[in-house]
């Protein structure tokens, strides 16, 4: 992944391994570059341990290499590991900002 092409807004995604299932509906996880255990709620599939699945989140930070990406809690991953899901795009005025001279 080229280094400018992320910015803040931008919905990426992670790929994480399964370490093993914590409870009926969560999963501890092992997120590349990101040296802290991390689990999330998963009700719908049974994953095993071993098998790779895809966190989406947003960015809210970026600091060189390293991006801070919203998966209900901030993680800090290389940008190396990310995958630009869909880029922001800022909304458009309709009507201008200021008001016309009377």
């Amino acid at each position: 992944m080229a280094k400018g092409s992320i910015k803040v807004g931008d919905e990426v995604a992670i790929t994480a391994t399964v370490r093993r299932r914590v409870t009926d509906d969560r999963v501890s996880v092992s997120i590349p570059s990101y040296g802290f255990p991390h689990s999330i709620v998963d009700r719908t599939s049974k994953v095993k341990k071993g098998q790779p699945i895809e966190l989406i989140g947003d960015v809210t930070h970026i600091d060189g290499d390293l991006v801070t990406v919203n998966l209900g809690v901030p993680v800090t991953v290389n940008v190396d590991t990310l995958r630009l899901v869909t880029s922001y795009v800022a909304p458009k005025r309709k009507t201008p900002l200021v008001d016309k001279a009377t």
